[in-house]
């Protein structure tokens, strides 16, 4: 096995840091690695805004659900979905881009290049010894965070990335059975056998909590999944995309 490859298998969240800046090197590797990416049709849909004020940074862990690995860090990496230089782009070559940039196909190219960046950047860092954790809460209220970060229009704030030197580790968490993700040929539809490894699987994630928490919680992971599902949350992120001149045909 590779070091790449151990990388990848030994990911962690991390959620806690030393209050020790990134040098600029290792700002500009991260964004570097996360630029290698594949993009599609080389549209590169994205852009990445990094944060070091730390006042900026207590804002967005405020509007993120008090996440205090928001706030500390080595860098706060936001990554956003962008199609506002393609607007440019239009406007420079004369050419009638608009109904292509609000389609739904053209947001979902901007949502995957903009994953693919990420996970590459995500990998540069732990390879050279540092932590990450990805940040969804940003969601939470997206219109303050676009004023913080002054996104124009068809920038969306997608996700955070907070990176930094790791305080404290925790264990790996068990993913799901390479039986119950991968598929050969055809989606494999047997659902007896199907729910048979998520029971298998509820044992493994119940016995890791158990675990960790010393007996004080050992939720399983369908348990989990059913009541996050049954809260509607970011309800509002439709309206959200769509005032923004995005997903609109």
């Amino acid at each position: 096995m590779n070091k790449v490859i151990e990388t990848i298998l030994n990911h962690r969240s991390i959620r806690h840091f030393a209050d020790k800046p990134l040098t600029d090197e290792q700002i500009k590797t991260i964004v570097s690695c996360a630029q290698a990416a594949a993009t599609s049709s080389f549209i590169q849909a994205y852009s990445i805004i990094g944060v070091k004020d730390k006042k900026k940074k207590k804002q967005l862990a405020e509007l993120a659900g008090n996440q205090e690995y928001v706030a500390v860090n080595g860098h706060f990496f936001v990554f956003c979905a962008d199609l506002y230089r393609h607007t440019l782009i239009g406007q420079q070559e004369q050419k009638s881009v608009i109904p292509s940039l609000e389609s739904t196909e053209k947001f979902m190219v901007a949502l995957i290049d903009t994953a693919l960046a990420a996970q590459n950047a995500a990998i540069a860092a732990e390879s050279i010894g540092l932590g990450i954790c990805y940040i969804g809460g940003l969601r939470n209220h997206l219109e303050e965070v676009k004023a913080i970060l002054k996104t124009p229009e068809r920038v969306i704030p997608l996700f955070g990335l907070a990176v930094g030197y790791p305080t404290k580790v925790t264990g790996k968490k068990p993913r799901l059975p390479f039986e119950h993700i991968y598929h050969e040929e055809e989606y494999e539809q047997n659902q007896q056998e199907y729910l048979q490894q998520l029971r298998q699987y509820d044992d493994v994630i119940s016995s890791y909590y158990h675990e960790r928490t010393n007996g004080t919680r050992q939720d399983r992971w369908t348990e989990q999944m059913a009541n996050m599902l049954t809260r509607q949350n970011r309800m509002y992120m439709k309206d959200f995309v769509q005032k923004n001149k995005l997903n609109l045909r």
